[in-house]
């Protein structure tokens, strides 16, 4: 296994030929990069989430990955760029809220609302339902039960690359199938929270 030292040339990092040196990488890294992560969002839940999201990029790029800088610069700098849109992403929201507020009437049809909620979660439900088995368990697992990769790639007997794929697999097939929702997720995200103020 290569050190950080040895890596500050040019490194390719091969995860499809490499399971067990992706799970090393993983257990070798994740700790730190937690923390770095949970330094600039503060939070522990996004703190995780931001590390996974570097992983399944990293994942779903299925080609060899060039790295010119050492591999632990390479994921702290990940991680970094992944919080820094995570800011974004939180001032857009931010905006669609007031914009909400400033646009949502005292005179609102809750009821019709709440029956289109229902609606979504029933075909979020479907949509979980058709995944194959081991990728809908996996999916529950981390997001339902809230289990970090590594708890559920040790309880499955499987490598965290595997839930990694399988977490990415579950997220790319629900964005297809519930597609058409989209603007309705939003809508009803965004008067949850006016409602909730």
């Amino acid at each position: 296994m290569q050190t950080d030292d040895d890596l500050k040339t040019q490194y390719t990092l091969d995860l499809d030929s490499d399971e067990q040196g992706f799970d090393q990488i993983y257990v070798n890294h994740y700790p730190a990069l937690f923390q770095y992560a949970f330094t600039l969002v503060n939070d522990d839940v996004m703190a995780e989430e931001m590390v996974h999201q570097v992983f399944l990029k990293i994942l779903e790029k299925n080609e060899p990955l060039m790295i010119r800088i050492s591999l632990k610069s390479y994921l702290f700098r990940a991680v970094h760029n992944e919080c820094l849109n995570y800011f974004k992403h939180q001032k857009v929201k931010h905006e669609h809220v007031k914009y909400a507020d400033r646009h949502t009437g005292e005179n609102s049809e809750p009821a019709s609302g709440k029956l289109q909620l229902r609606e979504l979660e029933q075909q979020l439900h479907a949509a979980i339902n058709e995944l194959p088995e081991q990728c809908r368990k996996i999916f529950q697992m981390s997001r339902f039960e809230e289990l970090k990769y590594a708890e559920i790639a040790f309880q499955l007997g499987i490598s965290i690359k595997t839930v990694e794929n399988q977490i990415s697999k579950a997220l790319k097939r629900l964005r297809r199938q519930l597609a058409e929702y989209l603007p309705l997720i939003i809508l009803f995200f965004l008067i949850s929270i006016t409602f909730k103020r």
